[in-house]
């Protein structure tokens, strides 16, 4: 029997201002009173614990087509969908087995932790090279100036898009990130669809060059990645490369912002780290812990099945918050507090289970040698404002920006 809340809850609702700039406190409301809660706003089951969260991302009844649920038949085969809906299909994190088995299989014969590594001194190039344009002026904006261009310069540098090109990454990724959150409007995904058209275009030119003269670049691999005979094909490898740009991008810019805004705000780690540089390791697993730059993510009921206290129904939607789970004392002591020392921290930041993210390695290692710069070159770095201007995101948290003088 479900347990009655011994206090009032308020509607959730996860788009106001409020709630946006500080989700915690509802989080915490949430988590002791009515931890598996039916949220109309969302019209999802909201988990907000840890275990609760863990178990649903590893529960194969839970997962992301419709098709797979009796009754729903094969909805997402619609031609009604806009090219962006239609490429997002393409995308691992809405894929189940087998398929999504087998594109994780290409995917990870082309992108390997050795890959990630060799990015290592390219990495601190453009950490270097983006500090030397802002250091005579004083300030900077961290999302703008730093946090932002950075990943997309090591995401290109990956898949091998030719300099003289990259500037178009970086109008594209803008346009394309606003249609990827429940926040979108119909005019952001038709603008992500004419954005993906040409991307589209530009990609399979690139593609038909690589596949006449490969390079040492991930687009490369993923052309020639094989398993048991199966390939890639052509809509598969063009939409796996706007993932990667996507999810290789935002998610890291925001990792950088957040953990610099998170470390500004605690004086004495910020301190910490800056004296003993070998803490960044356990630094940027308690930042993605304490501001995670993917609050949200949904799966679908596939059979009638109990989560906690509460009866989910077949079809209906269940969505998991990194954001809550990351905070819940059952898991992690003292949650509201950052601590660049916090051993155990079993985040769920990266997901879990199938689709626990492919880009983990390389989103470490860009956070780790972002932020160690930025301490090392600008010791003094102080805040601009006390009040941080957060996207109006809810699946996604990331500032959009953070001024600060050094």
């Amino acid at each position: 029997m479900s347990r009655v809340p011994e206090v009032e809850i308020p509607p959730f609702n996860p788009f106001t201002r409020s709630f946006i700039a500080n989700p915690y406190p509802t989080y915490r409301l949430l988590r002791a009173e009515e931890p598996v809660h039916w949220s109309p706003s969302l019209n999802a089951w909201l988990l907000t614990r840890h275990q609760d969260s863990v178990t649903a991302l590893r529960d194969p009844r839970l997962g992301r087509e419709p098709r797979n649920v009796e009754g729903m038949g094969d909805v997402q085969s619609s031609q009604s969908l806009g090219p962006f809906r239609r490429m997002q299909l393409q995308w691992l994190v809405f894929r189940d087995p087998p398929d999504h088995t087998r594109l994780r299989t290409l995917l990870n014969k082309a992108f390997t932790y050795r890959v990630a590594e060799r990015l290592r001194p390219k990495i601190q190039d453009v950490a270097n090279h983006l500090l030397d344009q802002v250091q005579p002026a004083n300030h900077m904006d961290i999302v703008a100036d730093y946090a932002f261009p950075l990943p997309l310069m090591v995401i290109a540098e990956l898949l091998g898009i030719p300099v003289e090109d990259r500037q178009l990454l970086r109008q594209w990724a803008n346009d394309l990130v606003g249609a990827i959150d429940i926040t979108e409007t119909p005019e952001v995904i038709e603008r992500a669809g004419g954005v993906t058209l040409e991307f589209y275009d530009y990609l399979h030119d690139l593609l038909r060059l690589r596949r006449k003269d490969p390079k040492e670049d991930l687009m490369s691999a993923l052309i020639s990645a094989e398993e048991q005979g199966d390939r890639l094909n052509e809509d598969e490898l063009l939409g796996m490369c706007v993932f990667l740009l996507l999810a290789g991008h935002d998610t890291t810019l925001s990792l950088v912002g957040n953990g610099m805004l998170s470390l500004l705000r605690y004086p004495d780690q910020f301190e910490r780290l800056k004296r003993e540089p070998a803490l960044i390791h356990t630094a940027i697993e308690e930042f993605l812990r304490y501001e995670s730059p993917v609050q949200m993510t949904f799966r679908l009921a596939f059979v009638d099945m109990e989560i906690g206290d509460k009866a989910i129904q077949k079809g209906q939607y269940v969505c998991i918050s990194f954001g809550a789970a990351n905070r819940d004392p059952d898991q992690f002591p003292d949650p509201d507090r950052l601590d660049i020392t916090r051993q155990e921290n079993r985040h769920l930041a990266f997901g879990a289970g199938i689709h626990y993210c492919p880009g983990a390695p390389l989103g470490l290692i860009e956070g780790q040698i972002a932020i160690n710069t930025l301490l090392k070159r600008m010791p003094k770095l102080r805040l601009d404002s006390d009040e941080p201007a957060w996207r109006r995101m809810v699946v996604f948290r990331g500032l959009q920006s953070l001024p600060v003088s050094f």
